[in-house]
């Protein structure tokens, strides 16, 4: 899948991918002997959205190729996805953030109650490690490993256990960027590893796409806290303010606006730099990072 060079918009730049997520969803999503109305609702839940982390694979993979397997990448983007709106799900249950409104639509336990959201959550990670199992590729056992540590007791998981103030957390912003690259990082940095891992990337790349992953994951959650406190409902796709309201810790109350801003930039630049032994075939990453900066949404 090829860019074009005159990239405007992140929309630009995730389209192609998004529309091949899309398709792979609707191959990939439901087993034939799913009940139906599990079914409905896991299509529900993974509708909509940027496609950022399938985007994330899918370019990582193009940056770093050396023998791709372009149905693994396919496959690796899809799991990342599904792993990421079953997060999404269980995030905005009564009993976490307790949210109402996701993507611009319903949550799942406002939409089918609150069992029938845990059981989506439950059905859409299981097809996600389904999913890359399936393939025969020698690579697959890996991938599975990527993601299963990057979702679990020492990635997502146990950020979102910080996050909820069940367990302890260092004071200052150090301690919230390190709920950050738990809960954000960790994913983001997973999914282009994956890709890099299904294109056959050498270490030195992968090394690279790591490092860039992680330090935009950090930049990319700074900015959606700023977005939290300034944004509408209807730029967001979810309720604005809720971590504040609920009294949680984000990088306006650690750093104030304007600081988190310069982080933000700061941290950028870093994610770029980090892409130097890509060369030109990193320009695509490049531009994910910029435009990342800009988004109002």
């Amino acid at each position: 899948m090829t860019l074009k060079d005159n990239i405007q918009s992140l929309g630009d730049l995730l389209g192609p991918f998004a529309r091949q997520t899309e398709a792979d969803l609707e191959t990939w999503l439901i087993e034939p002997s799913a009940p139906a109305e599990l079914a409905d609702g896991m299509r529900y839940c993974v509708a909509g959205g940027k496609r950022l982390r399938p985007a994330m694979v899918h370019l990582a993979a193009q940056a770093t190729a050396r023998q791709p397997d372009e149905q693994l990448v396919r496959r690796a983007a899809v799991a990342v996805e599904l792993v990421h709106v079953y997060s999404l799900v269980h995030d905005d249950l009564p009993a976490m953030d307790d949210d109402e409104l996701r993507r611009g639509q319903p949550t799942a336990h406002v939409k089918f109650g609150e069992a029938m959201a845990i059981l989506i959550g439950d059905a859409l990670q299981c097809r996600a490690f389904g999913l890359l199992g399936e393939s025969a590729s020698a690579l697959a056992g890996r991938l599975v490993a990527e993601l299963a540590s990057a979702a679990g007791q020492a990635g997502m998981v146990a950020g979102q256990v910080a996050d909820m103030n069940l367990a302890a957390v260092p004071d200052g912003f150090e301690g919230l960027a390190g709920i950050h690259l738990r809960k954000t990082a960790a994913m983001l940095k997973a999914a282009t590893r994956m890709g890099a891992i299904a294109a056959g990337a050498t270490d030195e790349h992968l090394r690279a796409v790591s490092i860039y992953a992680e330090k935009l994951g950090l930049a990319f959650q700074l900015f959606d806290d700023l977005l939290d406190a300034t944004g509408t409902a209807g730029q967001l796709g979810k309720t604005p303010g809720k971590d504040a309201q609920a009294g949680k810790r984000t990088v306006i109350t650690e750093l104030g606006e304007t600081k988190a801003k310069a982080r933000g930039e700061e941290l950028t630049a870093q994610a770029i730099e980090a892409l130097a032994p890509l060369g030109t075939k990193g320009k695509e990453l490049e531009q994910l990072a910029q435009l990342l900066t800009h988004r109002k949404h």
